[in-house]
């Protein structure tokens, strides 16, 4: 299922060069920035994402954005300018910083019962093992999960 159809404003491709990727970034922030970013792959995209938004001159910041970290995919690590700090209302959050076990179990039980009305779709992909390797170079495969079969 797109996450657009989900209520996401917007999405970004993450397999672009840094400059692509920071000025797409800085289009879709505007001048108005992001409220909320959930991030699920960390890493380069990430430093990327805090660069395209910290603001080289002195501003009035009228928004926050919350950065939810809930993955680490492109890296387990970041480097984070001090610049992003004084020039962003920042707030970084991980799925463990909820203060509630009620709210994950709750959030589950949403997952659960959309899986079961069949709310949930995954794009998929059936390859034999013996064309894995071809299919596995192939870039759009990475769209979709991969179902192997023997």
């Amino acid at each position: 299922m797109k996450v657009r159809v989900l209520g996401a404003d917007s999405t970004i491709q993450l397999n672009q060069p840094d400059d692509d990727l920071r000025k797409a970034f800085s289009q879709e922030a505007g001048e108005r920035g992001f409220n909320v970013v959930i991030d699920y792959v960390w890493g380069r995209p990430a430093e990327v994402l805090l660069s395209a938004i910290t603001r080289p001159e002195f501003a009035l910041v009228n928004s926050e954005t919350r950065l939810v970290e809930v993955g680490e995919s492109a890296g387990p690590t970041i480097a984070l300018s001090a610049a992003v700090l004084r020039s962003t209302a920042l707030t970084i959050l991980g799925t463990a910083g909820i203060s509630s076990q009620d709210v994950l179990v709750a959030a589950m039980h949403q997952v659960l019962d959309w899986a079961a009305k069949g709310a949930l779709q995954i794009e998929t992909e059936t390859v034999p093992l013996g064309e894995i390797e071809k299919v596995w170079q192939c870039p759009e495969s990475g769209r979709r999960r991969l179902v192997v079969i023997p």
